[in-house]
């Protein structure tokens, strides 16, 4: 049950964070299509959260959504620690976009299939939203990266800055050989290996350079966190921590 529970805490703590920080480009987005874009796949990322959040509550008689949202500690908070970052200038946050939408997307194909019927049935809807995700990410940086000399240096020089927070996604959790031999989940270093292969041709027309430094940036996932996410927290639970016990907001 705990290697269910974790997994199912580092995917809705991700898509939870990742959602607030996409929706901080909701008003202030470079163009008009890309603050009603950053702004949709906030929604949807928060609604990914919900639904992982709701078989925790459904099959192991966990908090409700909420609870779990807004109410836990910092070190209780499982995502990695690439989503919690501030969104940054444009290039920041699309670069990122684009090398956490992919893990996200490969995670959800390879659960599709899981042994565990509510999260396969879950990744099978979550993983056509997401088809569209990465097709902006892939789309933005081919353009950008093939774009004038400023464009092409700025998205360089956010994917030197994200790469191995990117890496932090794929830490190893304390149950991979259980969720392994029960067919759950493939494990962290298969999906790893499905991302690079993915990526490095999109990385390539977008005439990018992976960076040779590979140290991943470890830690979120067992509760340790940067300066950035408490901040963030206390945010969020802003209007819910006025009135804890309220139903209707």
């Amino acid at each position: 049950m705990e290697h269910l529970k974790n997994l199912l805490l580092r995917m809705a703590d991700d898509s939870l964070i990742m959602g607030h920080r996409n929706s901080e480009w909701t008003g202030i987005g470079p163009i008009m299509e890309e603050d009603i874009a950053f702004s949709s796949m906030a929604q949807d990322k928060i609604g990914h959260a919900l639904a992982l959040y709701s078989i925790l509550k459904n099959e192991f008689n966990m908090p409700d959504p909420d609870r779990l949202a807004f109410f836990r500690k910092e070190t209780e908070m499982l995502n990695c620690q690439l989503v919690e970052l501030p969104i940054g200038e444009y290039d920041f946050s699309l670069v990122r976009h684009f090398l956490f939408d992919h893990a996200d997307f490969l995670r959800y194909e390879m659960l599709s299939t899981s042994s565990f019927a509510p999260l396969a049935q879950l990744s099978k809807k979550i993983k056509g939203e997401l088809k569209y995700h990465v097709l902006h990410a892939d789309t933005w940086l081919t353009r950008l990266g093939n774009a004038t000399e400023e464009s092409h240096a700025r998205m360089q020089s956010a994917l030197n800055e994200l790469w191995n927070y990117a890496l932090g996604i794929f830490e190893p959790s304390d149950y991979e050989a259980e969720l392994i031999a029960e067919k759950i989940f493939d494990g962290e270093k298969v999906l790893q290996q499905k991302w690079m292969e993915k990526i490095s041709h999109i990385i390539e027309k977008a005439n990018l350079k992976i960076p040779s430094a590979t140290a991943p940036v470890y830690g979120g996932r067992k509760g340790y966190h940067t300066e950035h996410l408490q901040p963030l927290l206390t945010e969020m639970a802003e209007v819910i921590s006025s009135e804890p016990e309220g139903t209707e907001w």
